[in-house]
């Protein structure tokens, strides 16, 4: 498999100039841990997760060095520290220089990156755009997916693109869906607003030829989560 079998897409981005309060608000609205960064362009900037909005003192949790850490630290360092405690901007808190995969990145790559950088997730590019996220929990998808390690055929990722084409068709609200596909078998991971709406995705995966079985793993989001399309 690649990163485009298992990718979350589309990609919920900021702008660098989306306030922190905003970014932190999107979310929990969206349920997700991170966001990327881009620019008008769509250019990747950083990525904003939660845990750069950990250490804030609205919150009560600014980092609060000792003073004889303060002495032997670097000055640089510390004001990047105050940038990602004080920022007010996407901008300020975000990180950059962030790793990339391209979508023909196997997984088995991808997971390699993960473990050595101690990273979570990294966002698939496609000239030079954002088109999709592998977290670890893709890879966990792809792993239940997969009773054997061979690469997907080229009908399986036909089947994965007539899948999503098919849940948006339903009217149901798909942010919060992923499709993996493996030898036919359509996994859908994720989360709905009602039994009906999980039903309605059910029904319209079984409904694409090529489907030999689906299997649903979707949960209901709490009461009162935003119902954004």
């Amino acid at each position: 498999m690649q990163a485009k079998d298992v990718m979350t897409s589309p990609v919920v981005t900021v702008g660098p100039d989306a306030s922190v309060m905003d970014v932190a608000k999107l979310l929990l609205e969206r349920h997700i841990s991170a966001a990327p960064v881009v620019d008008a362009s769509g250019g990747l900037l950083g990525v904003v997760s939660e845990g750069d909005l950990m250490r804030r003192p609205e919150a009560g949790t600014e980092r609060r060095p000792s003073w004889w850490l303060t002495l032997l630290s670097d000055p640089q360092d510390e004001a990047r520290d105050y940038l990602k405690s004080h920022g007010l901007r996407a901008r300020d808190v975000m990180t950059r220089n962030v790793l990339t995969v391209e979508e023909d990145a196997s997984l088995q790559d991808i997971a390699t990156l993960l473990e050595k950088h101690r990273i979570k997730r990294v966002p698939v590019m496609r000239g030079g755009q954002v088109v999709g996220i592998v977290s670890r929990a893709n890879l966990l998808q792809a792993l239940v997916a997969q009773s054997r390690p061979p690469l997907p055929q080229a009908d399986d990722r036909a089947l994965r693109e007539a899948v999503m084409d098919a849940l948006k068709a339903t009217g149901a609200r798909t942010l919060y869906i992923n499709v993996v596909v493996a030898e036919g078998i359509v996994h859908l991971w994720g989360m709905a607003h009602s039994d009906e709406e999980k039903h309605a995705i059910c029904v319209a995966a079984e409904s694409v030829t090529g489907t030999k079985q689906v299997c649903e793993r979707i949960s209901l989001l709490p009461r009162g989560a935003s119902s954004t399309t």
